[in-house]
């Protein structure tokens, strides 16, 4: 800018300078239209430089901002942080339709108790018991994944009009407050289903979702509670599979989680009793789609639900839109023994989202993604991989950020020039933490 200040300075100052020696002389008029056409040649310059350089050009605080996995809301209550979903006219979330999953979950582990009812009760005591391995009570996704198993297998004891989602420690007697015993009918015979145990999975560290502590809680249930564990229910497959590999898979024992990772879906033919896809395909196209109509000024249901100039739409039947929460949400598919062939690779992108856009009609923008903890399965393994294959066919140069999971200082501190980046797509440690990232912006 101050190049471009100092030229046009100087072409002005020549043509005032000729004006005044001789306004009538055609020597003179000439030099003047000269010095007016290197003007108007160091203003195009400057245009041109402008176009090539956006990132400098707008405020940090106005460009587009997109929450995805974990939606800003208060981690006690739920309530959604609109004041981060509303950060500015950009400021969108991505995730997926978490009770339409948790659901889903619940009712394909109580489907399945129902088709092994003969095999499941593994000592013949009538009591179908399992163990739940709770990921971050203090998560939105994991409140209702825990609220939806509770739901569909009758287990669940309301509190403040909601299911109550606390870990119950341990039940073995069925007489904690927190759940209550559940029933079910088959074949004539009623059985009672009880949630013999569930905790967070938090580690020493502070990190949540932590499957190596899953994989440690369930060699103690078993050796507390044996034979009466007849199935294992995780709030995601990265627990899952670590409680799978370390117990369940030796002893038959169906293991359901969420997520649907490649190596859980693969487990599936090894005994692993189901997983959840949240069409991380859809997830992640969207959170960078929706980052490519905004920089591109044009409207955000561009390839979304109205189809692009290189044909990229989706139906209706993989995502909804809620405008008042501003946010995008994939739908889920229950993956199972009849359909886990079609899930084995969770990396491979939705084909309908797939075209290649032009990179002369949408140029090489710059973006800032991080992800709240590298050691996370399911972001890193199978979200990261899909970003890095969307983010070429969208044309945006994404710098991605692996966290710790524990502190959001770990993440914010590598947010030092904001400047550099033409958009945002934030994954927070903790969903009520949208401040820490808003204030760097709004400097």
């Amino acid at each position: 800018m101050r190049k471009r200040i100092i030229v046009l300075t100087a072409a002005s100052v020549v043509a005032l300078g000729l004006a005044g020696c001789s306004s009538g002389s055609a020597e003179t008029t000439a030099a003047t239209e000269a010095a007016g056409a290197e003007a108007t040649e160091a203003a195009e310059g400057e245009a041109a430089e402008e176009a090539a350089e956006p990132a400098g050009e707008v405020a940090n605080k106005d460009k587009p901002l997109v929450w995805y996995n974990r939606q800003p809301s208060n981690s006690s209550t739920g309530e959604l942080d609109m004041a981060a979903l509303s950060f500015n006219d950009n400021t969108y979330y991505v995730g997926f339709d978490a009770n339409q999953g948790a659901e889903l979950q619940g009712t394909m582990v109580k489907e399945y108790i129902e088709a092994n009812i003969e095999s499941i009760d593994r000592n013949g005591d009538g009591i179908i018991g399992y163990v739940l391995a709770i990921g971050d009570i203090g998560h939105n996704d994991s409140i209702a994944r825990t609220r939806g198993v509770r739901s569909a297998l009758g287990t669940g004891v309301e509190a403040n009009g909601e299911i109550d989602s606390t870990p119950v420690g341990t039940n073995t007697d069925g007489s904690a407050t927190i759940v209550q015993d559940g029933s079910i009918e088959v074949n004539g015979q009623t059985y009672v289903i009880r949630e013999l145990a569930s905790q967070e999975m938090k580690n020493s560290a502070g990190a949540t979702w932590d499957a190596a502590t899953a994989g440690n809680a369930i060699n103690t249930w078993s050796a507390s509670f044996g034979d009466s564990i007849d199935v294992v229910v995780s709030n995601n497959d990265g627990m899952g599979m670590s409680m799978f590999n370390a117990w369940s898979k030796d002893n038959g024992v169906p293991t359901f989680g969420y997520d649907a990772n490649s190596d859980a879906v693969a487990a599936i033919a090894e005994g692993y009793g189901g997983t959840i896809s949240q069409h991380a395909d859809v997830q992640a196209y969207l959170t960078l789609r929706v980052l490519r109509n905004a920089l591109d000024g044009v409207d955000i249901d561009t390839g979304i639900g109205t189809e692009d100039d290189a044909g990229n739409v989706l139906t209706d039947d993989v995502y909804v839109y809620n405008a008042d929460e501003r946010s995008y949400y994939a739908l889920n598919v229950a993956v199972t023994a009849d359909n886990y062939e079609e899930f084995l690779d969770s990396t491979v992108t939705y084909a309908p989202v797939s075209n290649q856009l032009d990179a002369t009609a949408h140029p090489q923008k710059n973006v800032w993604l991080n992800i709240y903890n590298a050691a996370d399965n399911f972001l890193s393994a199978t979200y990261q991989p899909l970003l890095q294959k969307y983010d070429d066919l969208l044309n945006l140069n994404v710098d991605y950020i692996g966290g710790d999971g524990q502190t959001e200082s770990n993440i914010t501190n590598r947010l030092g020039n904001p400047s550099q980046y033409d958009a945002f797509a934030i994954n927070m440690v903790k969903t009520d933490n949208a401040a820490s990232y808003t204030a760097l912006l709004s400097q």
